[in-house]
């Protein structure tokens, strides 16, 4: 194949399909980019049919560090497991791509997703759904296509809607909603939003709509181009599974039984009945009969469910558990679930149960992310476990699987645009959602139960947030939108859209669609009717902890913030660090200063406290008139040094130790002795000179009692005519640590 490339301009940015020239052993491959942000992405379809019941489509997204000029982390300095963005992207390709294959198609495919060039200024992501679309466009693999992402912004200003905006215009943005699908069909859907209005959403969905026809428009001008470059794109041919009009007729004959099978509320005995039924009907077939349709059987028993609970819904108006199509599921709200956890709450809905538990840290201990993006990392961090046993279910437990990591990406959207600020709020926040039941919308469930648990934990969020899923059902030409859609009706459903928000608007949803009749009046009514369950969900929350904790809990690190000037930096640090290991060994308190003088403590029973009064007295400057009580630190044949606060020395001369003459100082004060003290001078190198308030009269000597002979002494550190400053030992201002600043 000879290079082809094509190159226009959309929406203010210019983008470049090109093939032809890599990875020419691939099904299909293209070159896509946008400015000069660039990725390249193949697709490879396998030559045998697998003999599975599902469409085997793997989608890898592969960040490459030097595509930022950047070199791995780690030991080994090379690109490990995928980043939790990279994850994120890999799902965002695969989704509007895997309904999009005819129905049967059972040969492997593999996208593999490279960016080579991450130019910082345009993200990679959503054109790489454009890549995939013409790499299989180009190689005749047979998809419903072409296809495209974009991702919608706003102009807060103008109110101007903005397609691909760049990083530094998604960050002025109230919102951030990637859409995916063909130039009539919206198939996948995600957002992020400051409270958006269900009206706003809608306008940007629509508006987000003509731009994917705009990106779809441009890929057949690109086809045309390989066409009349290449010759015809030819269609592979692949085998598709193909129904068997026998086996249908056998297998739905048993539908009314099915019917049956399917009307009980409870998840676990209605599996049950719907697989006892399943056996039996098997079992009227015969082995050969088996073995000649060991495919067809299987998709003809799921499609007699798929169809029974569909048309229950949309003939009787009756889902599987009995509810109406707006009814939500019965609530169980539970706030502050767990002792000594910083912040707990349990929600369940239905048979969805997810226990939330937040965590408040110190500052620096955000999570730090080494991406391709130009993002450092983040504050607020939401994780997500679905372990096995919440579907009654053996399994491995290990490292978070896409779909965990999705969700709780989804959670965290949710709840971010109300986490107060880090002056409002100085902590890093971490909140884990374990699954302990699930019977659909566990995502939701832990949108909610993060909720309750930060509200318990006392984090002032601006709104408590809620979330609910919905589904629909389009079957005989009715369609049907359900409010709080269990897991059946999201498996054999057409539609599964999450909505979380708050009482001022929408803070994020996620839509995977397959019907492709998805009008404006109908995701109008999703949104509205979401609105309302919504908002039934926050008032039963409500009812459980009206208001976040006014302050954090026991268990919970106290964090102060305190400002100290950067030339005392390392004063507190000390050399080598021992000035704050110290104080943190001896309160233990946590002490995180920053290059700006701002100091971070944290700790629990009045550590902080006593962690940020010590830094204040090794900070502070004596001035002259203040009084102390200090100790003896040190003492020279020409005077005591007295430590006033923590590193501050001053030198009280040997003629103000007592009253009277005094030839030795160790003949009036000894080591660890406890004087009181006042400045009387701190000259311009801070070296600090003392007076002793409680002197006592002075011993008798060899030479008697009465005055000292100052010979040359005026009692104020000058001798013989030459001022004698104090000397250097604990003086403020003549060490010069290392800094350093991790105790």
């Amino acid at each position: 194949m000879a290079k082809v490339t094509h190159e226009f301009d959309l929406f203010g940015k210019h983008y470049t399909l090109e093939t032809g020239e890599l990875a020419k052993q691939a099904t299909g491959e293209c070159l896509v980019s946008c400015g000069e942000s660039t990725v390249n992405v193949t697709a490879v379809v396998s030559k045998e049919r697998k003999n599975y019941d599902f469409f085997p489509l793997t989608v890898d997204f592969v960040e490459k560090m030097y595509a930022v000029g950047r070199i791995p982390g780690g030991y080994l300095k090379r690109e490990a497991r995928p980043s939790e963005k990279a994850t994120l992207t890999a799902r965002l390709i695969d989704r509007p791509i895997r309904p999009s294959f005819p129905e049967g198609f059972r040969n492997e495919v593999q996208i593999v997703a490279m960016p080579l060039v991450a130019d910082q200024v345009n993200p990679v992501d959503t054109i790489s759904v454009m890549g995939a679309s013409a790499a299989m466009t180009v190689g005749g693999v047979p998809f419903e296509g072409p296809l495209a992402c974009v991702r919608v912004g706003r102009d807060v200003e103008t109110g101007e809607f903005i397609v691909n905006p760049s990083y530094e215009e998604r960050d002025a943005s109230d919102l951030d909603l990637e859409l995916a699908g063909s130039a009539t069909f919206i198939s996948m859907l995600e957002a992020g939003a400051k409270e958006i209005s269900e009206d706003d959403m809608l306008a940007a969905m629509a508006f987000g709509q003509e731009a994917i026809a705009a990106f779809c428009e441009e890929q057949r001008v690109f086809f045309a181009k390989v066409e009349q470059t290449n010759g015809p794109i030819v269609a592979r041919e692949y085998v598709l599974d193909e129904p068997v009009p026998e086996v249908h007729e056998r297998v739905f004959a048993h539908f009314d039984e099915m019917r049956a099978a399917l009307t009980d509320a409870d998840k676990l005995a209605r599996m049950g009945k719907v697989e006892a039924l399943k056996e039996a009907i098997r079992a009227e077939f015969s082995e050969d009969e088996q073995l000649q349709w060991d495919r067809a059987i299987p998709v003809e028993l799921k499609s007699l469910e798929k169809h029974a609970m569909r048309r229950m819904v949309v003939e009787c108006g009756e889902r599987v558990d009995g509810r109406s199509a707006t009814e939500v599921r019965p609530l169980m709200v539970k706030p502050d679930y767990l002792p000594r956890v910083h912040g707990s709450g349990l929600f369940q809905r239905g048979q969805t149960q997810v226990l939330s538990i937040a965590t408040l840290g110190m500052l620096n201990e955000w999570q730090r992310l080494d991406t391709i993006e130009p993002v450092d990392g983040k504050r607020y961090i939401h994780h997500y476990n679905f372990p096995p046993f919440c579907t009654g279910e053996t399994g491995r437990m290990g490292a978070p699987k896409r779909r965990e990591i999705g969700h709780g990406n989804l959670a965290e959207r949710a709840l971010l645009p109300v986490i107060p600020s880090e002056d409002e709020f100085p902590y890093a926040i971490r909140v884990v959602s374990e699954v302990m039941e699930s019977n659909g919308s566990s995502s939701m469930a832990s949108t909610c139960g993060s909720t309750l648990a930060l509200m318990d934990a006392g984090v002032p969020l601006a709104r408590p947030v809620s979330g609910v899923a919905m589904g629909l059902i389009q079957e005989e030409g009715k369609t049907v939108v359900l409010t709080d859609i269990q897991g059946l009706e999201d498996f054999l459903g057409d539609m599964d859209f999450k909505v979380c928000g708050t009482v001022k608007g929408i803070t994020a949803m996620q839509m995977d669609n397959k019907a492709t009749g998805l009008t404006p009046e109908i995701l109008r009514q999703a949104l509205m009717q979401a609105h309302e369950g919504r908002m039934y969900i926050l008032e039963a929350m409500l009812e459980q902890i009206p208001a976040p904790r006014e302050s954090t809990k026991e268990s919970a690190p106290q964090i102060i913030s305190i400002q100290i000037p950067t030339d005392k930096i390392r004063d507190v640090i000390g050399s080598g660090g021992k000035v704050i290991r110290g104080i943190q060994d001896d309160t233990g308190a946590t002490i995180d200063i920053q290059e700006d003088g701002t100091v971070f403590i944290a700790g629990t029973g009045g550590a902080a406290g006593e962690a940020s009064e010590r830094i204040k007295a090794i900070v502070k400057v004596p001035e002259a008139g203040e009084e102390y009580t200090g100790r003896v630190v040190g003492i020279q044949p020409f005077g005591a040094f007295v430590e006033l606060l923590p590193g501050k020395d001053g030198l009280l001369h040997i003629s103000r130790v007592a009253q009277g003459r005094v030839d030795k100082v160790e003949d009036v004060l000894s080591i660890g002795d406890e004087v009181k003290v006042r400045v009387i001078e701190v000259d311009e190198k801070g070296k600090i000179s003392l007076d002793r308030l409680d002197k006592p009269e002075a011993p008798a000597g060899p030479s008697g009692h009465g005055e000292r002979p100052d010979h040359g002494s005026h009692g104020d550190g000058r001798v013989g005519g030459r001022r004698r400053h104090p000397g250097d030992k604990g003086s403020v201002g003549t060490r010069h640590p290392r800094r350093h600043h991790e105790g």
